[in-house]
């Protein structure tokens, strides 16, 4: 497992990693500051989102806590013009993509479908469905070959696709399908899939005899395991993996081994199957505080910074607290409104009818006045 901060903060050299961090300028201490202060604030709006549906407010939440670093390293390790392909948990990565946490709550709320236009943010609706993305992202990725932005040698024009989930959804047909395709046509595409350790109550130990990392190379897929819960080592690793398969050099499976510290979801409890011992073992592997004290043995933080940090986080939360309670429900009458690009005379017609079957409704009421 590649590893470049440990638990206490000290930083292990990787000669080729650091060169790709180097290199991309993804390291220097102000970065660092910004990726401390970005999972901060992910953690505070994750930890606001769990609440909220305690209050009703949510019909459900997957919460992230713990895997801030292996989100936050692998938002920041792409280019602008990659394309992301998330499950439901990826907040983090969709903080580094520049989509407001407010957008996720709203879908966990049911009254919104992403609410973020994915061209604009090159960052694919959540999907529910394990595994159903893998096989969206291989072809998306021959797309973009057919496009011709892949392996041209210029670094703003190559693009390539960036598939995440989770060591459960690794299990999934679809997963091994899209590994089919993926190296059948070399496909400009990094599968990376966060190892939090239990698909909901099964540990990857049962799913697996074998690291993850290994899955992808019966397909001749070239792989590797990171430290999840350490932000350089995922920064690294993506931003490697990445950059390969811009240049043409076909898919790489990146297995990112971290925690979820949270249930599976607010519906699950995972005390009824985790040991405690297990979650305390890694809460001293905190991604966070790893890389607090990694800054603190460089000089490069200090208390003030980390309580502005903290402060900005709770007024992060209570903006969301009072936008989610602040909400009203849209009239039902739009979902008809994007089911496609263009507009379409079957949902149209369904508009219609749905409209007419309201309205009577509407004429009894008048009637009985």
């Amino acid at each position: 497992m590649v590893q470049l901060l440990g638990p206490d903060g000290t930083r292990t050299p990787h000669e080729q990693l650091d060169a790709v961090l180097e290199e991309a300028d993804l390291a220097t201490p102000e970065r660092l500051r910004g990726y401390y202060r970005d999972m901060v604030m992910i953690r505070a709006a994750d930890l606001e989102a769990t609440s909220l549906q305690r209050q009703g407010q949510l019909g459900l939440w997957a919460s992230a806590l713990g895997q801030e670093a292996a989100q936050i390293g692998a938002g920041h390790a792409s280019r602008e013009q990659d394309y992301l392909v998330p499950t439901y948990r990826e907040h983090g990565v969709a903080w580094a993509r520049g989509i407001e946490p407010w957008r996720l709550l709203e879908m966990f709320r049911g009254v919104s479908h992403g609410g973020w236009d994915p061209n604009e943010l090159r960052t694919h609706p959540y999907m529910i469905v394990l595994g159903s993305q893998a096989p969206h992202a291989v072809g998306y990725a021959m797309g973009l070959q057919r496009d011709g932005v892949v392996g041209t040698g210029d670094a703003e024009t190559d693009t390539a696709v960036l598939a995440l989930f989770g060591d459960g959804a690794s299990s999934e047909g679809e997963v091994s399908e899209s590994f089919t395709f993926a190296a059948s046509f070399q496909a400009p595409v990094v599968f990376y899939t966060q190892n939090n350790q239990w698909a909901i109550s099964v540990p990857t130990s049962v799913q697996s005899r074998v690291p993850l990392a290994q899955r992808s190379r019966g397909w001749g897929i070239p792989s590797v395991r990171v430290d999840g819960n350490d932000v350089l080592a995922v920064l690294g690793a993506v931003r490697s993996a990445l950059d390969s398969a811009r240049a043409g050099k076909g898919p790489v499976f990146v297995e990112s081994l971290t925690y979820r510290m949270a249930a599976h979801t607010t519906s699950d409890d995972a005390s009824r199957y985790r040991p405690a011992a297990e979650e305390q073992e890694w809460a001293e592997r905190d991604p966070i505080l790893r890389l607090r004290r990694h800054l603190e043995q460089l000089g490069e933080i200090d208390e003030a910074f980390v309580a502005r940090c903290d402060e900005e986080a709770h007024d992060l939360a209570m903006q969301l607290h009072h936008h989610i309670h602040g909400m009203e429900d849209p009239d039902p009458v739009h979902m008809f409104d994007h089911p496609y690009a263009e507009p379409h005379p079957i949902v149209d017609a369904e508009r219609e009818e749905y409209l007419a079957y309201v309205a009577q409704f509407e004429d009894e009421e008048e009637g009985g006045r």
